[in-house]
């Protein structure tokens, strides 16, 4: 059986970033990467759903929400897929949004997206404090990503 791309990055290398993890035709997947390596430090379930709801809002609701696919954390809970159609957003211009959300998200003021229990099957575990604490630590960690930096180290 063939592996999946992201079985083939070693996960003890692994830092926390933004890469570039397949393009099939015009989808572009990026990995947003935040665990790291050999801590055992895994995002918390309600780390992981409060900054995929603020992530996804933002991102859903930026400039170029019409090239976003798809935003949603990793089953193994170290970060996040991005997913966008490649003829609308360049490498550079996924990092400048990203750039972008983060810094609003790391602002955020108002009420948390989706924290009610009529949006959200798991509306409790929802903490926009949080969430604006990933969006700033992201932010900051992307603030001198270049796009020569989205290939995974080997």
């Amino acid at each position: 059986m063939e592996r999946i791309a992201s079985f083939t990055v070693d996960h003890t290398k692994l830092r926390p970033g933004l890469y570039l993890s397949r393009v099939d035709g015009d989808i572009v997947t990026y990995d947003l990467r935040f665990k790291r390596p050999n801590t055992g430090d895994l995002l918390s379930n309600a780390q992981l759903h409060s900054a995929e709801h603020l992530f996804a809002t933002l991102l859903r609701n930026s400039e170029r929400k019409d090239a976003v696919v798809y935003f949603g954390p990793m089953g193994c809970q170290t970060g996040f897929y991005l997913l966008v159609d490649g003829s609308k957003l360049s490498h550079q211009e996924v990092i400048w949004l990203l750039r972008q959300v983060c810094d609003q998200g790391a602002l955020y003021a108002g009420p948390m997206p989706g924290k009610s229990e009529r949006e959200c099957g798991n509306y409790r575990n929802l903490d926009l404090d949080l969430a604006r604490e990933l969006c700033a630590y992201y932010g900051k960690l992307l603030s001198t990503w270049t796009v020569d930096k989205l290939a995974y180290e080997t």
